[in-house]
This record gives structure tokens, sequence and C-alpha cells, in this order.
């Protein structure tokens, strides 16, 4: 039986050969380019199985749609391709995916498994990270070895470029870090206050307000804050000096980005972040003393003055300890997004995005990390 999709003589057509054993065979005629081919993709993949094999060997021409569809159909049936020529096989060829793409072709709306997507999906996240982990421990070492030669030769320390850093992380970043960390003071004591109420203990807000602020929240939030406002600055700048080839041209004149370009931004972040912290625990802890005198009605002297009975001088150097911590993470984090952009300006905003997230993410890990070490060393 014989179908064409036009009364041309050079329109596709299929016939069905139901002659001999086992399964039919489909021969395909005509035209199979998509100005000749009518309805016939539609047509075909509803035809019953099974199909033996598909026969090409009656086709004048055919395109790249047209060897889409056979080797489609192919694929759908589980059957051989005969009678192609050798222009037929090589568009064949060309659309039939990658073995490792993992980009099958799906046929009539077939989806994977909701718990195989979401297995391939952690596992590519997981390749990511460790990769992403690897690469980092490397860029430590080569921060490191910049590190070493430029004690060795401070002449070689670009100094300027530090002092400049200094103003962006650290001048620049002053009246948002200052906001924040006093109504962080705000919540903190006010919710401490209304909890403690319930006990009769709202003495013990000042007991709150001063060591949760000196010890954890003063830097961490601090850390958070840099991530997101110079961390992310990194990373698009130096992703920026990539795209125009200005990280290359210093290689060619004989100068390294990791003493020009990473030092100094590493530097600035190290040096500030102490400075940043302890700004923003004062900051808070006159927020938290402002809500207490409001709702608590202890003054302000009162309020120094438990301060300084309750609050351990140890609290104070284990916030000035985790900060430089903090700083370098977010400065590598940020320095090494920025340099592994490559191809166009999305990926800018893809390794931007990746530097705070990675970096906001290894804050809190370290100070999980920091919090269980100086308790393990009695300082509690």
């Amino acid at each position: 039986m014989d179908h064409t999709s036009a009364d041309m003589t050079e329109a596709a057509a299929y016939s069905l050969d139901e002659g001999g054993e086992g399964a039919p065979v489909l021969r395909l005629s005509g035209s199979f380019s998509i100005a000749h081919m009518g309805d016939l993709p539609n047509v075909l993949p509803a035809l019953p199985g099974p199909i033996g094999a598909i026969d090409l060997g009656g086709t004048e021409h055919i395109d790249t749609i047209g060897a889409w569809l056979v080797y489609r159909l192919s694929q759908q049936w589980g059957c051989p391709i005969t009678g192609a020529d050798a222009d037929a096989e090589r568009l064949i060829e060309a659309v039939r995916p990658a073995p490792d793409s993992g980009d099958a072709p799906v046929l009539h709306g077939e989806k994977p498994l909701p718990l195989v997507r979401v297995l391939d999906q952690i596992g590519a996240a997981t390749m990511v990270a460790i990769n992403t982990l690897g690469g980092l421990v490397g860029f430590l070492g080569a921060v490191v070895i910049s590190s070493w030669t430029l004690i060795r030769n401070p002449k070689q320390m670009r100094w300027n470029a530090v002092i400049q850093r200094f103003e962006v992380v650290g001048v620049s970043a002053l009246g948002i870090i200052g906001l924040m960390s006093f109504l962080i003071g705000i919540v903190i004591a006010q919710q401490g206050a209304v909890q403690l109420r319930a006990f009769g203990m709202e003495i013990l807000t000042v007991n709150l307000v001063g060591r949760l602020t000196f010890r954890e929240l003063g830097v961490l939030m601090t850390a958070i804050m840099v991530a997101g406002r110079s961390g992310s600055a990194f990373a698009a700048q130096l992703g920026m000096m990539k795209l125009t080839e200005e990280v290359d041209a210093m290689r060619t004149i004989g100068v390294a980005p990791m003493e020009a370009l990473v030092m100094p931004r590493i530097m600035a972040a190290v040096i500030m972040m102490p400075l940043l912290g302890f700004y923003a625990s004062i900051l808070s802890i006159i927020g938290g003393g402002f809500m207490c005198a409001i709702s608590l009605e202890i003054p302000p002297v009162t309020f120094v003055q438990r301060l300084r009975e309750v609050v351990p001088l140890h609290d104070v150097w284990i916030g000035l300890i985790k900060a430089p911590v903090f700083g370098l993470i977010i400065g590598m984090t940020g320095c090494f997004q920025g340099l592994l952009v490559k191809s166009n300006a999305e990926e800018v905003g893809m390794r931007t995005t990746a530097a705070v997230v990675q970096a906001i993410f290894m804050v809190i890990v370290l100070d999980a990390f920091f919090a269980v070490f100086f308790t393990w060393v009695g300082w509690t």
C-alpha cells in the first residue's frame, strides 16, 4: 500500500512491505526534505509497530530534517536503516547524539523518572563541588607561594593597590555595615527581652547582647556583608579583565597576575576584616544598649558596667581571630571565581554569583568549626 503526501512525483512517500517473515519493512521514497514531507513527521511515528527495518533505497533526496526523522524512527522501533547513500548516511550520523552527551532524544513525550533526574542533579552538583574545592586548594597554594615571594621581596608589593582596596573594602563599607550592625543589636535586645521577661530575667538581655555580638554575630554578619559587597566586586573585576585579555597581556609583559591583582585584594580583605568586625560589634552593642534603655529602662551607664562584668576578654579575641580567616576566604573565593571566566559576559555574572554563594557557605562552615574548637579549648 502506497501513501503520498502530495501529487508530485518527488513528494515524500512510504510503503509497508508486509511480505516475508518477521516484522514488515518501511520503505521510504521521494524527496525527504522539509518542503516535500508534508504531514509524514506526524504520520510515520504513529504507525503500529514493530518495524523490522527502514529502507531508504527509493529516496531521491534527504535533508537534515528528513535525516532526523529517519533516525528518530529507527530509535523508536529499534530497527536498522538500510539502503542509504553516502549523503544520507552522513546526515544521519550528524544528527546522532554523541555517546557521552546525555542528550538522547525524547520520544513521544517520554521523560526520565523523577528519582533518576534528582540523582543526576545531585551527582552533577557533587562533581562541581569537588572540582571547585580542588581548585580552591590549588589556588590557596598559589597564594601561599606569592605571599612568600612578596615577603622575600617587599619592594614587589604594590602598596598603592592595597591602600586603594582598603578604601573599597573598608571605608566605603562603614555606612552599610554600621547600620546593619546597629539594627541587629536592636533585634537581639528586643527578642531577648521578650523571651527573658517570662522568667523575670530581663537583666540577662545585656549578657545576650554582649556575648553574642562580640563572639559570633558581629564578625559573622560583617563577613556576609563583605562577601556580598567586595567578594562579588573582586570576581566581576577580574572576570572582565579576563574577557578583555588584560590578564593575558600582563603575563605577556612579565607581570604576575597573582602579585599584581590577587594579592592586593586578599591582603585588603584580611587586614580590614578584623577592623570591620570590631566596628560592627561596637555598633551592635550601641543598638542593644539603645533598645535596653527604651524597653527595659536600663541606663547606659548600668548597661556598660554590666557588659564589663559579663563579657570576658576572650570573646573579643575570638572575634578578632576569626575575622582575618574569613577575610582570606572571601578574597580568595572572589579572585578564584573571577579568574575562571573564559567565554562571555554572561559567565561573569555566573562566576560573581558563585563567588558570593561559596564565600558565605564557607564562612558559615568555618564559623561552626571555630565554635566547636573554642568550646573544646575552654573559651566558653
